[in-house]
């Protein structure tokens, strides 16, 4: 069965930096879009950014644009997620998310961070930004 792992969440201060990791097992990572999601408690989980295949361009929402960056590396099946200049606002339990392109290739296309595109979710980890 797919399964996903996120690692690499912990403590930072404003202005730092944390990569995350999504390790994928069950699936061909190449035919899967991968997207990063994050959620605070009392709100609902917001798409940070994806990658839907391994020839398109990256989705970033809007707060995240220009300070972090998805890739990911298809025979080691991760995806990572790059965040530099972190802020307190970024403060989230973060999570990996798997939809087959095959299925909802074009639903992926209209709504890349939606969350109800995606199928498969990891466990989450969690990024505190804080002085």
């Amino acid at each position: 069965q797919v399964q996903l792992v996120e690692s690499g969440g912990g403590s930072v201060q404003p202005g730092g930096s944390l990569r995350l990791s999504c390790a994928a097992s069950g699936l061909t990572l190449n035919e899967y879009a991968i997207g990063w999601f994050r959620q605070v408690p009392g709100k609902e989980r917001e798409g940070v950014s994806c990658i839907i295949s391994s020839r398109g361009s990256p989705y970033y929402e809007d707060s995240v644009q220009g300070r972090f960056t998805i890739s990911r590396d298809n025979a080691k099946k991760t995806v990572y997620l790059q965040m530099n200049s972190l802020k307190p606002d970024d403060t989230a339990v973060y999570y990996c998310a798997a939809s087959r392109f095959a299925t909802k290739g074009r639903r992926l296309m209209v709504l890349p961070l939606a969350s109800n595109n995606y199928d498969y979710w990891g466990q989450g980890t969690q990024v505190t930004v804080s002085s």
